[in-house]
């Protein structure tokens, strides 16, 4: 199995305790995906992200199929870092840690993603091709929306 890694650095110009407000609330997962995506919360139990919190999504990443997803947010640090994992899903694996720096004038966020497709050659082939590409997209979608929401 070959595992993949994604990262994305963008400095926040708010608090870490506002940055964090923002990020703790899945309800905030939507604005800040492609509606490319077709991205939709199936079930969550509206609390704040806290460990063991499960979040089910569909989500439509390639020609419109709508596909299932399940994350579980495993470990939370306060104004910190938090990690989710994929529990089920179009990934073999999902592993995505959100850390928050604080800096001068703000906050220093780092997203890293570790991530494996299923299929073998054909899902190396599928990274090359497609999600590689699809995961930068969606990345650089969610630092512009960041910039709307918190640099303006």
């Amino acid at each position: 199995m070959k595992v993949y890694s994604k990262q994305s650095v963008q400095k926040v110009n708010a608090s870490v305790e506002e940055c964090w407000t923002f990020f703790s609330s899945p309800r905030n997962l939507q604005k800040m995906t492609p509606l490319t995506m077709g991205f939709e919360i199936t079930d969550f139990d509206g609390k704040n992200m806290y460990p063991g919190q499960i979040i089910q999504y569909k989500v439509s990443p390639l020609l419109g199929i709508k596909l299932t997803w399940v994350t579980e947010i495993t470990i939370v640090e306060e104004n910190r870092y938090f990690i989710d994992v994929q529990r089920f899903g179009p990934y073999t694996l999902w592993h995505h840690k959100h850390f928050f720096e604080p800096v001068e004038n703000g906050v220093l966020m780092t997203d890293l993603v570790h991530y494996a497709l299923p299929l073998g050659f054909i899902g190396r082939m599928l990274n090359a091709l497609v999600v590689k590409n699809k995961l930068k997209e969606i990345f650089e979608y969610r630092a512009e929306k960041i910039k709307e929401i918190f640099n303006s």
